[in-house]
């Protein structure tokens, strides 16, 4: 059953808002999404001097905007485990090392993909 609230524009306007909300704090609080956000400032004009073509620069751009999406899912998730106590249990651990995770593989991936464009575009390997 569908939860009742607004629909429509209103839907549309409040969730921008709670989007912008959730931006907000991610860059008061969370310095890994401050500086995931620089590294993305500093590599977006890179992406058309790396990049060969329109899908590769779009490759690299939203490669590179994965890392802050996993980053701020991440923070939830710790944030959500801070909420709930601060004593220490293995479910909550787990739950904050699998964010810790995934924003490394975020991470891994912008490496694997930048370094083989690098490579392939700029150094001519292969």
């Amino acid at each position: 059953m569908a939860k009742p609230g607004v629909t429509g524009l209103t839907r549309i306007i409040h969730a921008t808002h709670y989007s912008m909300k959730g931006l907000t704090s991610a860059w008061q609080h969370e310095a890994a999404f401050r500086q995931e956000l620089l590294l993305i400032v500093l590599l977006m004009p890179l992406a058309f001097l790396v990049g060969d073509g329109l899908n590769q620069i779009l490759l690299l751009i939203v490669i590179s905007w994965l890392v802050v999406m996993v980053e701020i899912l991440n923070s939830a998730i710790e944030a959500v485990v801070d909420r709930i106590g601060p004593e220490h249990h293995e479910l909550s651990g787990r739950a904050k090392d699998m964010g810790s995770a995934a924003v490394f593989i975020a991470l891994a991936l912008n490496v694997l993909v930048w370094g083989a464009l690098v490579g392939r575009n700029l150094l001519g390997w292969w």
